[in-house]
């Protein structure tokens, strides 16, 4: 899917370019040229791309067709096209293929040192495609591509649990998102309140977070009721909260100085002594906060009130600060079949571990901030879920990509069965704790799960793909990109040898080692460990064109090895930024295997 550059907005364009290690610097006109110029590039090095998923074990989704096999008798074709390679030639394929095979670890986003006395919005406290300003008083979410359909939400760096406190938030711009459909409801909406410092970025769909909703609805818990009257672009929302009514705790409202009264009650006994922060989540809009550090209030605050900020820091509670250093943060990577209870093990494990704050980086996680009114897309999502998994798909990718920069810790929601999956999704990672979770439950109980998740969720991995995945699944160990490897049910021998079987089913079902050159695959169909990238195997995972969920779709995202089915109608072009060049890595393959085959071809016919 194209981006449109000219309808992007300034920080979007600074953003796009920023995530492509660009120049930020210049007006508008100059950052739209840039953009333009860096996507023709892209456009130019992708040609050769189509339908190519990475190195070793990412062919799984190319076109069915012949493959030409190399002419055995006879003038050998292409034997003249050996004889124009040159030596310099080849040494610069090979330059080409060692660079692109030795990326960089990213550089950590550098974040100005802010007053920890002051009340901003929490860098650390939010979700990744939210972007907070400069100066931590006003944000924006992502809203290019799939974004557009997400919520982002923030919190401030401090929260209450006494007196009368207010605080003001302003609607600075709906954020354009014509690539949305008509269809989309609710395109631009702000939900501002309160939360407990541990409840998730999703306002007022969890107890003890409070919102009160542009489409004039509060929510709390999931629970929405009608609350006030609706608002939008440039309107101020004031938000105060009191503890001095009793044992009751009363949380309020006014829209453009005008009272809209009490929303939520809750008791000092629920509580119990934990703060509330203020909190705000955002679809397609641009907000700023007024939490008393401004000159000059938007209109001023109800009387007997204190602006947060004003607060001495005796009153004030912070909100837990994040790891100081890279090798203080930690990745968990799962790895396991679909449905073998890989999302429910992150989820209980980042609930166990409060002050970790874990961010769960899969589709699974991506569809819970596609919510609209507190529920799940596929329970009332009219348009095309395909789509909807492929823009899911999309944002997950880039999501991965701005963690590795940001000091914090994560857990990877997908299946990594794959050896060089594992590889390649860790390197960015390089001085984080990186650990993988082995979640491999017996046979019987993968099966009850897989029902269990189909007739609950409506997922339904193919049966081919699952096949695939176990003919492929390898046991990871502790190496230069893993520190350790935790087994959370069958223990390692157990798992091995479960393994043992997977691998054979597996193989049984795939298609027979034909010893065919297969151009696309940059090798010889049938030999282990050559071109099917399984480890070994055999298995021709080329052979699937996944034409239902694509080649992303693995148990909640899954291994997301790439962009979504390029060959689907459905699917768009939508070029996944990569940590090397793809397009030059095949070809530096194709071209070196082509040589080696067509030299022996060639000697053959000159003995004769």
């Amino acid at each position: 899917m194209s981006v449109d550059v000219k309808k992007l907005k300034v920080n979007e364009l600074k953003e796009e370019l920023k995530r492509r290690g660009l120049d930020t610097k210049g007006l508008k006109g100059e950052l739209v040229d840039r953009l333009k110029a860096a996507q023709e590039a892209d456009s130019r090095g992708d040609t050769s791309d189509q339908g190519e998923q990475e190195d070793q074990d990412f062919k799984e989704n190319e076109e069915d067709g012949e493959e030409d096999e190399p002419e055995q008798q006879g003038e050998p074709r292409g034997c003249c096209f050996f004889n124009i390679v040159s030596v310099k030639a080849v040494n610069f394929l090979l330059l080409m293929f060692h660079r692109s095979r030795t990326p960089q670890p990213p550089a950590e986003d550098e974040e100005e040192n802010i007053d920890d006395t002051l009340v901003t919005v929490d860098t650390y406290n939010c979700d990744l495609h939210f972007k907070v300003s400069r100066d931590r008083y006003s944000g924006y979410p992502l809203t290019i591509e799939g974004f557009a359909y997400l919520w982002a939400g923030a919190r401030a760096t401090h929260g209450v649990t006494q007196g009368r406190v207010f605080y003001e938030m302003k609607i600075n711009e709906e954020i354009p998102v014509k690539h949305l459909p008509s269809s989309e409801p609710d395109p631009h909406v702000v939900r501002i309140g309160w939360s407990l410092n541990h409840c998730s970025t999703q306002l007022g769909e969890e107890p003890l977070s409070f919102g009160y909703g542009g489409t004039g609805k509060k929510s709390a818990d999931c629970k929405f009721a009608d609350f006030g009257e609706k608002f939008g672009e440039n309107d101020v929302i004031g938000c105060y909260i009191d503890f001095d009514t009793g044992e009751e705790v009363e949380m309020g409202y006014s829209k453009n100085g005008v009272s809209l009264g009490v929303a939520f009650r809750t008791t000092k006994e629920e509580l119990a002594g934990r703060a509330l922060f203020p909190h705000v989540l955002v679809k397609n809009c641009a907000v700023e906060f007024n939490f008393g550090q401004r000159p000059q209030p938007y209109f001023p605050p109800p009387e007997g009130y204190t602006y947060i900020h004003n607060l001495g820091m005796e009153d004030k509670i912070r909100g837990t600060k994040g790891p100081a250093i890279k090798s203080e943060c930690e990745i968990l990577m799962m790895v396991g079949l679909p449905a073998c209870g890989k999302t429910t093990w992150a989820i209980k494990y980042a609930e166990t571990n409060p002050e970790k704050k874990y961010n769960i980086l899969g589709t699974n996680a991506i569809m819970d901030k596609m919510k609209v009114m507190g529920l799940r897309r596929q329970k009332n999502y009219s348009g095309r879920w395909d789509v909807l998994i492929q823009q899911a798909t999309q944002c997950l990718n880039r999501l991965i990509e701005i963690a590795a920069r940001k000091r914090r810790n994560y857990i990877l929601d997908q299946t990594n069965v794959y050896g060089s999956a594992r590889r390649r999704k860790m390197r960015p990672f390089e001085g984080f704790q990186r650990k993988a979770i082995v979640i491999c439950p017996t046979d019987e109980d993968l099966k009850e799960r897989t029902l269990k998740q189909t007739n609950e969720q409506g997922k339904d991995v193919p049966d081919h793909a699952v096949l695939e995945m176990k003919a492929n699944f390898t046991i990871p160990e502790a190496c230069d990109f893993l520190e350790a490897v935790t087994f959370a049910e069958l223990q390692c021998d157990e798992a091995e040898s479960l393994l043992k079987q997977y691998n054979e089913e597996g193989r049984k079902a795939g298609p027979p080692p034909e010893k065919r050159f297969d151009n696309r695959q940059g090798g010889f169909r049938g030999r282990g460990g050559g071109g099917n990238g399984g480890g070994g195997t055999g298995y021709n995972r080329g052979s699937y064109n996944q034409n239902r969920w694509g080649s992303s779709y693995r148990d909640g995202g899954g291994d997301a090895r790439g962009s979504y089915n390029r060959s689907q109608q459905s699917g768009g072009s939508y070029n996944r930024p990569a940590s090397y060049s793809k397009g030059a890595y095949s070809q530096v393959i194709n071209t070196l295997l082509w040589c080696m085959e067509l030299e022996t071809i060639q000697t053959k016919f000159n003995s004769k």
